[in-house]
């Protein structure tokens, strides 16, 4: 997970780059292919696909359709938001996934959590309205910021859902089945934006990102989450996301934007002080 959190603050970064040269449905498409085959070709080659993992495919579906909601939302928000405000968004994603693990899972929380969630919530809004007064009183939050809190919903859903459909796939199988269902869906929703793009005349830096995000921000996290999912509870798996931000800081400085201001550092230190809460035994 802590390995997630770094790739996943990666596609901010560089999902941000790329967000306005091609549709969202377009994008995540292309996208969620290339993860499929890189999966499905490891599966196959490292442990074989067993016909048991065909039975009950609506899970995959299931899977698959709310997991690229998330994606769509996520790069739709990207168009118009910086990525280390919806990163900070996205550290909300842990009081949802509580919540949704409550009512799907049945896991309870205890009080050392929930405070550990309120602490990160506050980081969260604090570093989302760039630490302004003014802004969070009036609530003036971006549309951006606003299209992917949605998303982070369908993102919390998503981790607990792997632990409740999963009947003993290991997770090799199990990532490959989504994203091949993910990636049907976003060929039958967004057909016509996909034939609407010249492929072969976008930049390089395009094809550069688009990779990262196939390979490591895709293939490599889902499969990531689901190894983590199986073992650990969904608040805590969702824990390690109060990390992205501090990443996406790192990243963004890296490719030579500003970092933020040190009143929205702030922010960042209250998100981490939840994590070290929610990673305590």
């Amino acid at each position: 997970m802590l390995l997630f959190s770094v790739l996943v603050a990666g596609s901010f970064s560089l999902g941000s780059i790329i967000a306005n040269l091609v549709s969202p449905g377009a994008l995540t498409a292309v996208r969620f292919l290339i993860a499929f085959c890189i999966i499905a070709s490891v599966a196959a080659l490292r442990e074989g696909i067993p016909r048991t993992a065909f039975k009950s495919t609506w899970r995959y579906f299931v899977l698959g359709g709310v997991f690229i909601t998330y994606f769509v939302l996520m790069f739709e928000a990207l168009k118009t938001a910086p990525p280390v405000s919806t990163s900070a968004v996205f550290t909300l994603t842990p009081l949802f996934s509580a919540i949704a693990g409550y009512f799907l899972l049945k896991q309870f929380i205890n009080t050392r959590i929930a405070l550990a969630l309120f602490i990160g919530a506050i980081g969260a809004i604090w570093t989302i309205f760039k630490a302004d007064f003014s802004s969070l009183i009036n609530f003036d939050i971006g549309t951006g910021e606003l299209i992917f809190f949605f998303a982070c919903i369908f993102h919390a859903i998503y981790t607990p859902l792997v632990r409740k459909l999963n009947r003993g796939e290991t997770p090799l199988v199990f990532t490959a089945g989504t994203l091949l269902a993910g990636t049907l869906l976003l060929f039958l929703f967004f057909w016509r934006d996909i034939a609407s793009v010249s492929w072969v005349d976008l930049p390089w830096v395009f094809w550069v990102c688009l990779l990262y995000l196939a390979i490591f921000a895709s293939a490599v996290t889902n499969l990531l989450i689901h190894h983590s999912t199986m073992i650990l509870p969904s608040s805590k798996v969702m824990a390690y996301t109060y990390l992205i931000p501090s990443w996406v800081v790192l990243w963004e400085l890296i490719l030579g934007n500003p970092p933020p201001t040190p009143l929205v550092l702030i922010g960042l230190l209250l998100i981490i002080v939840s994590l070290l809460l929610l990673l305590r035994e």
